[in-house]
C-alpha cells in the first residue's frame, strides 16, 4: 500500500495575530509554525495503516524553504519520505495549490505506481478554504469523502465515517481514493528524540513549481474583534436563589 499525506505550514493556533502595515499579510516574525491538527491526524493515520499492512507513507507540502521543518516533523512521526514543492512567501490560491499538488502526484505515480490513499486535512488552519482535497480528487477522477472522524481499510475499499447529529454516516469507497480528515480521527504520537534524528536522514525530494497568475484579488486582511467576557452577579447567599431560578426559566432549563 502507498499513502500520500498533504500538509501545510501554518502559524501556530492560539497566537496573537498581527497584520502587516499594508494589511496584505500576517506578520510572522514573532509566530511559531506547525501543521494543522487535522493534517497531523492524517500523517498519524497513514503511518498506522502502513505499519499494519506494509508499504510506503509519503508526506508532501507546498511552501517556502522553511516548510522543510514541518516535513521533517512529519517524517519524525513515521512517514518514509517527503516531497517539498518549494514556493516563495506569497500565498497560493486553492486552484493553484491543487494544480501544483496534482502535478507532483502524477510525477510520483508515473515512477512508483498509484497512491492507494491520499490524505488532506479537512481545511487548513489559516485559510480554511475546504477546497484543495476535493479539487485534487476531481482532477484525478477518484472518489473522495470529507470531514472524516473514522477511517479503516477493508480489502479493496476504505471505510469512511462522518460524525452527524445522533450518529455517524458511513461510506465505502473503492481504492484508490482521497480523504479529508478531522482532528480527533486518532491521537497522534509524540516523536521521540531518536525518531527526530532519523527524520533528518530520510529522503526529501524538492522542486519549484511555477506559480500561475491568481484569479482572485486580495483587497485586505482583517483581524476580527475579540468577544469580551461578561459575568453577572445574581446575588450572594440564599437571596440569590430566586434570581438563579429566573435565569434557568429564561433559558428553558427549569
Amino acid at each position: 500500500m502507498r499513502i500520500l499525506t498533504c500538509v501545510k505550514r501554518v502559524p501556530m493556533t492560539g497566537g496573537r495575530i498581527v497584520l502587516s502595515a499594508d494589511e496584505q499579510a500576517i506578520e510572522t516574525k514573532h509566530l511559531g509554525f506547525t501543521i494543522s491538527p487535522h493534517e497531523e491526524c492524517g500523517v498519524e493515520q497513514a503511518v498506522r495503516l502502513i505499519e499494519a499492512s506494509g508499504g510506503e507513507s509519503v508526506v508532501l507540502t507546498l511552501g517556502p524553504p522553511e516548510a522543510e521543518e514541518q516535513l521533517r516533523d512529519s517524517l519524525a512521526l513515521g512517514a518514509d519520505r517527503g516531497i517539498h514543492l518549494v514556493s516563495g512567501e506569497e500565498e497560493w490560491d486553492p486552484q493553484a495549490t491543487a494544480g501544483a499538488i496534482l502535478e507532483a502526484i502524477r510525477a510520483d505515480e508515473s515512477t512508483n505506481g498509484p497512491f492507494d490513499l491520499i490524505f488532506f486535512g479537512n481545511e487548513s488552519a489559516d485559510a480554511g478554504g475546504y477546497q484543495v482535497g476535493i479539487r485534487v480528487a476531481y482532477a484525478l477522477g477518484r472518489p473522495v469523502a470529507t470531514g472524516l472522524k473514522g477511517l479503516s481499510v477493508e480489502g479493496e475499499s476504505v471505510r469512511c465515517e462522518q460524525e452527524m447529529a445522533g450518529g455517524r454516516d458511513v461510506y465505502l469507497l473503492p481504492l484508490p481514493a482521497v480523504a479529508t480528515v478531522l482532528e480527533g480521527l486518532n491521537l497522534p504520537r509524540y516523536p521521540s528524540v531518536p525518531a527526530k534524528l532519523r527524520a533528518q536522514r530520510k529522503p526529501l525530494e524538492t522542486s519549484s513549481p511555477a506559480r500561475p497568475d491568481s484569479k482572485l484579488e486580495k483587497l485586505r486582511l482583517v483581524v476580527p474583534e475579540s468577544k469580551g467576557k461578561e459575568a453577572e452577579i445574581l446575588g450572594r447567599g440564599p437571596e440569590a436563589a430566586p434570581a438563579v431560578v429566573e435565569v434557568l426559566q429564561r433559558i428553558g432549563v427549569a
